[in-house]
């Protein structure tokens, strides 16, 4: 057993109280300050690593119910995150009731989805609810039976004391239960007891998804409910200047036409407050139907701003001054904005050795530069939010990635104490970053509060892909130093994008080669960028691993051998200290893949190409095979081997792992955002061309690293390297190399 303690300090309390039907209810909270225990409240110091804040609830029926207080985005942690609980609890899975919780910040924190942190970030906390409470259950059933506590044992449910034969139903003992002291510390079980973490278990919702019962923010109803949609300037570097109105007012179904000022002019924006259109045109009816008619007739104008500044305070860092510079942007003008900037503005984000001398004497320099454009997220489900706000409250619903941080934004707007306003929290249709940006939640409360009735507010397809938010434009050009032997003494990265870099100035191959510079540089823009999937990683990690493929075969040797020839020198003889990879875990991976794959095993028909990156605290490597049809790659087969700790769920892990593959896949063959004008030349799926099913793998093989490591990322890890490995098969099947993404097939 693993015993760990309960209380800390004061910044965090356990709290159990009596449940009015009878049963135990243990809620975990960090951010409340303690205070005196009354009759029914027992309140004890938490540990402060506690960041997740849950709770569990036995009835007196035998069934618990687990809250999920994270977003549930199509990861699992709504399923995932309650079998850590139901583990250390010791109940059987199939007693367990899983409840979404709402936003609450006073029973919560880190309320949210992002970075692949959910369950690495809560992996503490859910098992001392689940322990903590077990603990308690055998403290009132020993109390009961008048024996010692260490010999009563728990199995799927029921309390036992072998010795007297007496056995007892968590629920029989759970209003006893709620009476006892919170320990100080509890045993957690040995990783090989576990019954439920490391079986496979259906997605709690499956059943409501293939049924379509209501789950998602565009399910919500409610009886006097209005439709709203938005108009928002057609181009970015535009402004709203005028307005007629007298069109559409009359039109049937149209209730209001009103402009809408999203933000204030003094609001501080924080890192997720990200919105280029502070200043729309709302349009308000009772019916999607007739406010759609209504946006395609209004007469707006509109008119190009001017550059300016203001202070963000992105988001775990300190404040900075972000310019957004006027005029209409293009795609051609980009390049050359990139090329320059890559040129002659770079600035030194990490040297080792001597790497200017290095490629002074080097026999020989290879230089590759990547560029990937603009990409829509395109979530299945459009934007969309609830609200209802009146009477000094909102009562707010929709899918919501960072809740906790929007309802602050929110509450500023609207003038309304964030005590005041309930955001309950549907399932995410679809996110990865795009519903981190909530300004259509602010939208929404603001026409609810106005128009003083409940607001449903609908984003159209092309509103959301014309609107922001995009993934940024990169640019990396990568040098290698080789010697008259083939040796390489020199990596140069130079790197950068638009407005932020993609550089990971720690990551391999830092650390594995003795000279090595890393450089960055951004260029500034009116285009509204934020999170996609795997940030910045999503790039970096294609060029990085179609260099290391390129220069292995320059230097004649295995690209999966290289690799680990390289990793193996970080971890024996590291160069520099601040290295942020386990070199052996990442070596483990490729190795993993080398085997499971059969890389020795060639085939006339078939071409593959190997890639493998470390982000989010996982280690993923793909081997992907391909065969040319018409001059077209048909994907065979993807070999895909990943370390990410303890897997708690093993058939949803490998879903999430098959998912991330097929969407790297279509993005690197298709994704594509371009500008003219300011205007984004593409606006719905007849022109964003997204990956198709006969164009998926036709085989994915999902392998896990067995080890006892505490888990980590998983819903971002697969994703960057597919881009690599398609990439170095494309280039085995047809002799070219491709340094720009979409990857053109003609």
């Amino acid at each position: 057993m693993t015993d760990i303690k309960t209380s800390h300090n004061r910044r965090s309390f356990i709290k159990a109280s009596a449940l009015a039907g009878g049963g135990l209810m243990l809620n975990f909270c960090w951010l409340a300050s303690c205070k005196s225990a009354s009759n029914e409240d027992v309140i004890i110091p938490a540990k402060e690593w506690f960041d997740f804040n849950g709770y569990l609830k036995i009835g007196d029926n035998g069934q618990v119910t687990i809250m999920s207080p994270n977003p549930e985005g199509g990861q699992n942690v709504k399923t995932s995150m309650p079998m850590i609980v139901a583990e250390e609890l010791d109940i059987d899975w199939k007693d367990v009731i899983v409840e979404q919780a709402p936003l609450d910040t006073t029973l919560y924190s880190r309320q949210f989805i992002g970075g692949s942190q959910a369950i690495r970030r809560s992996w503490k906390g859910l098992r001392m609810a689940g322990a903590t409470a077990r603990h308690m259950l055998k403290a009132a059933a020993a109390a009961s039976w008048e024996v010692p506590i260490e010999e009563i044992n728990t199995k799927g449910g029921m309390l036992i004391h072998e010795q007297s034969s007496q056995r007892a139903s968590y629920a029989e003992m759970a209003v006893a239960a709620a009476k006892m002291s919170v320990p100080e510390e509890v045993s957690l079980k040995e990783i090989s007891e576990f019954k439920i973490i490391g079986t496979s278990q259906k997605n709690v919702d499956g059943h409501k998804i293939v049924t379509g019962q209501p789950l998602f923010g565009i399910d919500n109803q409610k009886e006097g409910m209005l439709i709203a949609m938005i108009v928002h300037p057609p181009a970015f570097g535009m402004k709203f200047k005028s307005v007629d109105h007298s069109k559409v007012k009359s039109l049937p179904g149209i209730r209001d036409v009103f402009t809408l000022k999203v933000l204030q002019d003094n609001f501080e924006r924080q890192h997720f407050d990200t919105c280029t259109f502070l200043e729309v045109i709302a349009i308000v009816g009772e019916n999607t139907w007739s406010v759609m008619k209504a946006k395609k007739a209004i007469d707006v104008s509109w008119e190009p701003f001017d550059t300016y500044s203001e202070e963000r305070t992105p988001y775990g860092r300190s404040k900075q001054t972000f310019t957004i510079p006027a005029g209409l942007e293009s795609t051609e003008s980009h390049i050359r904005e990139m090329a320059a900037q890559g040129n002659s503005k770079a600035s030194i984000v990490r040297r080792d050795g001597n790497p200017e001398a290095a490629f002074k004497n080097a026999a020989k320099i290879i230089e590759r530069t990547y560029t990937a454009p603009f990409l829509a997220h395109n979530c299945m489900e459009p934007m969309n939010f609830f609200a209802d706000v009146k009477d000094g409250r909102a009562d707010l619903s929709g899918p919501l990635q960072k809740a906790e941080l929007t309802e602050q934004t929110i509450a500023a707007r609207l003038g309304i104490p964030l005590d005041q306003i309930n955001i309950n929290l549907t399932r995410l249709g679809g996110g990865y970053g795009r519903r981190s940006y909530a300004h259509w939640a602010v939208e929404a409360a603001l026409i609810s509060q106005k128009m003083q009735a409940p607001i449903k507010l609908i984003y159209s397809r092309e509103d959301d892909m014309t609107g922001g938010i995009y993934r940024p434009a990169y640019q990396a050009t990568y040098r290698a130093a080789l010697d008259s032997d083939h040796n390489l003494t020199a990596i140069h990265i130079n790197a950068g994008g638009i407005p932020e870099s993609p550089l990971y100035a720690n990551r391999f191959p830092a650390g594995a080669v003795d000279n090595y510079l890393a450089e960055s540089w951004t260029v500034d823009t009116n285009i509204t960028i934020g999170s996609f999937r795997a940030p910045r990683s999503n790039f970096i990690a294609c060029a990085e691993q179609s260099f290391l493929d390129e220069l292995a075969e320059e230097m004649k040797k295995d690209p999966i051998d290289f690799r680990i020839e390289l990793l193996n020198r970080a971890k024996d003889n590291p160069v520099g200290e601040n290295n942020d990879y386990d070199a052996a875990r990442y070596a483990g991976v490729l190795a993993l893949v080398k085997e499971q794959s059969g890389w020795e095993q060639t085939s006339d028909n078939s071409h593959r190409g190997v890639s493998a990156y470390y982000c989010h605290n996982s280690y993923a490597a793909h081997v992907l095979d391909l065969k040319l049809e018409d001059g077209l790659p048909i994907i065979e087969r993807v070999c895909c081997a990943l370390d990410c700790g303890i897997v708690i769920n093993p058939d949803a892990a490998t879903n999430l792992s098959e998912g991330a593959i097929v969407d790297g896949i279509g993005n690197a063959l298709f994704g594509e955002l371009t500008f003219k004008n300011g205007v984004p030349q593409k606006n719905n799926f007849h022109q964003y061309r997204m990956i198709r099913m006969s164009e998926a793998p036709k085989k994915i093989d999902v392998h896990f690293v067995q080890n006892e490591v505490d888990p980590t990322g998983l819903g971002e890890p697969a994703f960057p390297p597919v881009f690599g490995a398609l990439a170095n098969a494309l280039y085995q099947a047809t002799g070219k190399r491709h340094y720009d993404q979409p990857f053109k097939m003609s």
